[in-house]
């Protein structure tokens, strides 16, 4: 049967040569090696096999085994199927005649590229109808497996379930028993020795949620880098140093690759590192390793699965990122290792000056979208430790919270009715300035301060706001409020409200506290005095004053915002 199966496959190629000297022909890459002598022997190892054999000099030092060549509309079929049938090194690709110098093989053959004349038509030899191998035959034909082979059945069993050893490549008793599980209950005679027909159907079933996928070998000279991707649910879009942009096809939503390429050293490794978790594309939540020639990072949200690695070598940063819907992880794990098997550095690195028009924006690095936090408030320094005072709407249901984007912080104390919050960093911080509460009631009509975020961090510093105090109530005689007449914004919300000499006589609420809708230009405080009381109930014992000298409004600015602080709500 192998024999007859072998004539058919030749004969089928021998069909399409007869067309390549179409105008439009490309050769199936299949093998390069360093040396001509063991060029030699690879090229007739598979002319004893295969027609259509081409050797070529690549330049150098380096010689090329090729197929072909073959008409371009036909040669994607001819991949396919000579890879289907391990004719061929998974890893083949199609190229040009145009890659190619000097004919090593057939001699006297003449260059790579032919002179075009029309194509024949392509006659169809229909699959010969065989039946299926003894024992014997199967045990002679799973003889001929490599190592790799035989690594890759007892694979493709353990995923069916019968099989739970090591991968070793050994078909000792324990594959051996698998095997006939898997022939029992897929309908075969259970032998424990797969025939060629039986290896084929355990391949497809183990290949068939892969469907679609269409994991094809790309081979990016621009970027630097051979891989097999899943052109089926990827396609090329765009290159934006230091990525080369693979976007979804529609099949699969969200799916997307990148891959990296650019010059670099170890410093440049790291600031790629830090750079890539600041992506929406890679999640917080997942495993990191990074040393000083590679890292991989994986993040995992309801929503994706991020794999990145990356690693230095030559000069260059070369690597990739799969970026696949969470819940389908059968299909990620498998194309996951699919490219990390083939992921192939080679000459070339993509030019830092390659911007797309597109991507020029802050929120964008290298058209990537910047990860966002929901909600963003602001808060102020209440002691040298480094604890925060801030709004409690601002830290409600919140899967981080981060203080000026650097620094994670947690939860001390709340109070509800009274809209506060206190946090405290988890790692050490030392503010450069931290706030002195007022003791006393400050003057009606005096001038006030609001130092705050309102633009959600877009801006590097804190940004002040001036104003009046309008009463020292709220408008239902609540006395932990104080009346403010100046225009905020949200992002002001937790900041603090400070004198003409730089003492907090609060911390400002929402605009629309307790639902009420008021003019831009009332808004109101809750007190010092309401503050250091949920500072006091926390265990935290700020400064207090009973009153500054009157700062002018350049020193009172650069003391208001070195207290000041973004805080920051993720999901």
């Amino acid at each position: 049967m192998v024999r007859n199966f072998l004539f058919s496959v030749i004969a089928v190629l021998m069909l399409w040569g007869q067309g390549a000297h179409a105008q439009d022909s490309v050769y199936v890459q299949i093998e390069a090696q360093p040396s001509l002598s063991v060029a030699e022997d690879r090229l007739r190892d598979y002319a004893a096999i295969l027609p259509d054999v081409n050797g070529f000099d690549l330049g150098r030092g380096w010689y090329g085994i090729a197929l072909g060549p073959y008409p371009r509309t036909e040669a994607d079929d001819i991949l396919r199927s000579l890879r289907a049938q391990r004719l061929i090194p998974g890893d083949s690709y199609l190229e040009g005649p145009e890659r190619y110098g000097q004919r090593i093989w057939p001699i006297g053959a003449g260059p790579a590229a032919v002179p075009p004349i029309t194509a024949p038509e392509i006659a169809v030899v229909p699959e010969p109808q065989v039946t299926d191998e003894t024992p014997r035959e199967a045990r002679a034909s799973e003889a001929l497996l490599t190592r790799e082979e035989r690594e890759a059945l007892q694979i493709a069993l353990q995923w069916a379930g019968y099989y739970n050893a090591a991968i070793d490549g050994a078909f000792g008793r324990g594959t051996r028993s698998s095997m006939a599980a898997w022939q029992s209950d897929n309908g075969f005679e259970a032998t424990g020795v797969l025939t060629t027909a039986q290896r084929a159907e355990l391949f497809r079933q183990y290949n068939a949620v892969l469907e679609g996928m269409d994991i094809t070998p790309v081979r990016d000279t621009r970027a630097g880098i051979a891989i097999d991707l899943p052109l089926g649910a990827v396609a090329f879009d765009r290159y934006d140093s230091p990525f080369a942009h693979f976007d979804p096809t529609g099949t699969v939503e969200g799916a997307r690759v990148l891959l990296i390429s650019q010059p670099g050293d170890r410093d440049r490794l790291a600031g790629l590192y830090e750079i890539m978790q600041t992506l929406d594309i890679v999640p917080l939540e997942g495993p990191r390793e990074r040393n000083g020639d590679r890292f991989t990072l994986t993040g995992q949200n309801s929503r994706i699965v991020s794999h990145t690695e990356a690693r230095l070598s030559d000069g260059a940063i070369k690597g990739f990122t799969l970026v696949w819907p969470a819940g389908d992880e059968e299909r990620r794990t498998r194309i996951l290792a699919a490219m990390r098997s083939s992921f192939d550095p080679i000459s070339g690195v993509l030019d830092p000056a390659v911007i797309a028009e597109d991507s020029q924006s802050v929120d964008l690095v290298a058209g990537l979208a910047i990860r966002k936090p929901k909600l963003t408030a602001s808060g102020f320094f209440v002691d040298r430790q480094g604890r925060v005072v801030t709004t409690d709407g601002a830290v409600a249901n919140c899967g981080r919270i981060t203080l000026n984007n650097t620094y994670d912080a947690e939860v001390m104390a709340t109070d509800p009715s009274l809209g506060i919050a206190v946090l405290r960093a988890t790692q050490p911080l030392a503010p450069n300035a931290v706030a002195a509460f007022r003791e006393g009631a400050p003057r009606l009509q005096s001038e006030i301060a609001v130092a705050g975020y309102p633009f959600g961090g877009v801006l590097p510093s804190a940004t002040m706001t001036f104003g009046r105090l309008s009463d020292l109530r709220g408008l239902n005689g609540e006395d932990s409020l104080s009346r403010l007449a100046i225009s905020t914004l949200e992002g002001d919300a937790g900041g603090p409200v400070l004198d003409d000499g730089g003492a907090v006589i609060g911390m400002l609420v929402p605009h629309d506290a307790g639902g009420r809708q008021l003019p831009d230009d009332v808004n109101f405080a809750t007190n010092s005095a309401a503050v250091q009381q949920v500072l006091a109930r926390a265990g935290v014992s700020p400064q207090v004053t009973p009153g500054l000298s009157r700062l002018d409004p350049v020193d009172l600015t650069a003391k208001a915002t070195a207290m000041t602080v973004l805080v920051s709500c993720w999901e």
